[in-house]
């Protein structure tokens, strides 16, 4: 299928199951709603998988490895050798996001969408759309075929991994450079300043982060972007990890897998994925609001609620396997704690 196809598929959540969900967490003995957004979580799962019946194994989180031509401005402390590094530790079960994904009985997936120069590695699956993007700041970070194509690889990422029975995903990325993609890209969809949603990412100085934005700002003014087509955007100033993001949750729409969104760019990503279809959104579940400035705008507009606010930013999809134990804990309850007519209790009835 072709991206148009794709898009024409995806269907809006199935508001009867929603129903179904939010009238067994109704009639567990405790106070309605109790749970807050843990029983939205849930009663969201139910609406894109049409079953109140829910199941949240087996899981992964899919982290999308790419460079990005951007870091030639100097806009991080570390240059793009340090993204083929990372994603080898990936592969090898060290990174932060591994150890997390051990305790939560999550598998790791680490995805070559681009990084520069890399050579095969066991562990890291090759989807290579390109030898990293240009600087966006002296033309095109990609083609758009390219950026389709990045789309398309997120899309089928999910429909295998629904294929082999996962009930839940998270997205992940690793690529320096690309909270700068991530800030352009928002400014872009948000028609917002770039001071407004440029953060110092990995521990930017004054200086350096004075140079993001004017980086950001230039890709801008050079490539023109238009708002009302993603694949330009993320073409002209994205990455290949941001595309093949956007593809994934586009793909748990069609595939009805949930998607836990993870920081930043995992959230700019979905950003673009909503305005591609609105209907994906029913994929989309927030782990956490980055501390990057645009964390939490990019949140909004999407109307998602983050389960988490501790500040974090680290990446690698590390937010949004913290999310899954809490998600774990809703389960149990929702599937087995004792109901109002089981314990005898008059039923609560909203007041």
């Amino acid at each position: 299928m072709n991206l148009q196809e794709i898009l024409r598929q995806i269907t809006p959540p199935d508001e009867s199951a929603r129903t179904r969900a939010q009238r067994r967490w109704d009639s567990l003995a405790k106070p309605l709603g109790s749970l807050g957004l843990l029983e939205a979580a849930l009663c969201d799962v139910a609406a894109l998988t049409g079953s109140d019946v829910i199941e949240l194994r087996p899981r992964a989180v899919v982290v999308f490895c790419a460079d990005n031509g951007v870091t030639a401005r100097g806009v991080t402390q570390t240059d793009s050798t340090v993204t083929g590094v990372v994603a080898r530790e990936l592969a090898a079960g060290r990174t932060a996001v591994c150890r997390m994904a051990a305790a939560a009985d999550c598998r790791v997936i680490p995805v070559d969408m681009g990084i520069r120069d890399f050579t095969p590695c066991p562990g890291v699956l090759s989807r290579r759309v390109g030898n990293g993007t240009a600087d966006f700041t002296r033309g095109a970070a990609m083609s758009r075929g390219d950026a389709e194509r990045a789309i398309l690889t997120g899309v089928e990422l999910a429909r295998e991994a629904r294929r082999r029975g996962t009930r839940l995903l998270a997205a992940g990325e690793m690529g320096i450079g690309n909270t700068t993609t991530a800030s352009a890209v928002t400014s872009v969809l948000l028609n917002l300043d770039p001071a407004a949603v440029t953060g110092r990412g990995a521990g930017l100085s004054g200086a350096g982060l004075r140079r993001k934005i004017s980086a950001v700002r230039d890709g801008i003014a050079q490539n023109k972007p238009d708002a009302s087509d993603v694949p330009d955007v993320l073409s002209k100033v994205g990455g290949f990890d941001l595309a093949g993001m956007c593809g994934l949750y586009l793909g748990g729409a069609l595939y009805g897998v949930p998607v836990l969104m993870d920081g930043f760019p995992s959230a700019a990503a979905a950003l673009c994925a909503a305005r591609l279809c609105a209907a994906s959104a029913k994929a989309m579940l927030a782990s956490h609001v980055s501390a990057e400035p645009a964390g939490q705008r990019v949140l909004d507009a999407l109307g998602k609620r983050p389960l988490i606010t501790a500040g974090m930013r680290l990446g690698e999809g590390t937010g949004a396997v913290c999310a899954m134990p809490l998600l774990d804990l809703a389960l149990a309850v929702y599937r087995e704690a004792y109901t109002f007519e089981e314990g005898g209790i008059p039923a609560y009835t909203p007041q």
